[in-house]
């Protein structure tokens, strides 16, 4: 854990803005990282610079060479991050535009006929935009079901469906409602066993916060990011496609720059704070590393971010020092399972005999802010089959301490108790 490591905890929140108060709620503890991480007072800083400046890129002036210079470096930050040796990153409206850019472009470009196949466990990003091109291609939609007990999906599951002549496949790296996280070098490796040239687009909005992504060893051909999940801001996304995705025809302009992605003038400030993220986990991992090398610094600091969640969530569930967790506590049903070993920074639960908006609620007024999931359009995949009408998100990121986790264990046990 950070908290091992003296004054480390104290350098890691300094770094974010609103660590520890809302500028509206005053002082809370944030445990509502699933639903957008904080952000980094660098990236803050990055986006008013950038806000403020009129030139555009791509003309023969000064500051137009320097932000085509901001965003090379920042394209080239982010291949390093996401280890990828080939293709290209690009930024767009958001991460689900993104993925919805992606999967049509698979599913009408590839060849004719053929399926494809995705998961219940997926965020609708993927799911919707699959479902809606695979009719409009006439290519039958496969759908895999989850495991409702793990809250998560298997490379067998995917096996046990994919056909020879599937097309284009979506996998969900982590699940935004569950916290649970799939193998996805083993999905992408089980769906080439059998159809070796199906597209393979990957939802990695929840997972990058968490840190520890290699898109080499997963095979793949699209990853989508949310940046605002991600210690950056709201307003884009950034895709990284193969070069053979890149290849495939696409929207652009007419006698534009081959292999180009982006439609119309980017925002350079998004771009530039892209930097200050992988900047960011640079500096974590050299915490741990004596390396200079920036990928090895990246791999350290996902390693320290994994160590710190995983206490953290084993602290929620089974108590931390004289304090019991919700594992300990009758009322509490853990969704996905209590000891799961797919489970990054989350614990989804609910408690017996009260209403969910109820406990967030309390939780509120005793300055913790969590975030009730309902069985609507985004989380009724997971729920519905529960029976769960809705439930508790408690989602943690590696700024979290567990100074905070034993807060919210005594509101939760106040609270349970009460009731």
């Amino acid at each position: 854990m950070f908290d091992q490591h003296p004054g480390l905890m104290t350098q890691i929140r300094d770094r974010f803005a609103h660590v520890a108060s809302c500028p509206v709620q005053g002082e809370r503890i944030f445990f509502e990282n699933a639903g957008g991480a904080l952000t980094l007072k660098s990236a803050v800083e990055t986006s008013n610079h950038y806000a403020a400046i009129p030139d555009n890129q791509g003309r023969d002036n000064p500051m137009s060479h320097e932000l085509v210079r901001v965003i090379a470096k920042a394209k080239a930050d982010m291949m390093t991050f996401l280890n990828a040796m080939e293709g290209q990153v690009f930024v767009g409206e958001s991460g689900t535009e993104l993925l919805f850019r992606m999967i049509s472009n698979a599913i009408i470009e590839s060849e004719e006929g053929g399926s494809v196949i995705g998961t219940t466990l997926e965020h609708p990003a993927s799911r919707s935009a699959a479902q809606r091109w695979a009719k409009i291609a006439r290519k039958p939609y496969i759908s895999v079901p989850h495991n409702d007990e793990t809250g998560a999906v298997e490379a067998a599951d995917y096996a046990a469906l994919v056909q020879p002549d599937t097309r284009v496949a979506t996998i969900l790296h982590t699940s935004p409602v569950t916290g649970m996280g799939v193998d996805v070098a083993a999905i992408s490796q089980a769906i080439r066993a059998v159809s070796p040239d199906c597209i393979i687009i990957v939802d990695g909005i929840q997972h990058a916060a968490h840190g520890r992504l290699d898109i080499d060893s997963y095979g793949i051909d699209g990853y989508a990011i949310s940046p605002y999940k991600v210690f950056s801001r709201h307003g884009y996304g950034v895709a990284w496609i193969s070069d053979r995705l890149s290849a495939m025809p696409h929207d652009s302009l007419i006698d534009g720059p081959e292999g180009n992605w982006e439609l119309g003038t980017r925002d350079t400030g998004a771009y530039a704070t892209l930097s200050d993220v992988v900047g960011y986990f640079e500096w974590l991992g050299g915490q741990f590393t004596d390396s200079g090398d920036t990928r090895e610094r990246l791999e350290a600091a996902g390693s320290a971010i994994h160590a710190h969640e995983q206490a953290l969530t084993d602290a929620m569930l089974h108590g931390t020092g004289n304090l019991k967790g919700l594992a300990d506590m009758p009322e509490v049903r853990i969704i996905g399972g209590i000891d799961n070993p797919r489970r990054e920074g989350l614990v989804a639960c609910t408690v017996e005999g009260r209403e969910t908006a109820e406990i967030i609620e309390a939780l509120s007024a005793r300055g913790i802010r969590v975030h009730i999931r309902k069985a609507d359009h985004y989380s009724g995949n997971i729920l519905n089959p529960l029976g769960l009408p809705n439930c508790i998100r408690v989602s943690m990121c590696h700024y979290n301490s567990m100074e905070e986790v034993g807060q919210f264990l005594t509101a939760m046990r106040e609270i349970v108790e009460a009731g």
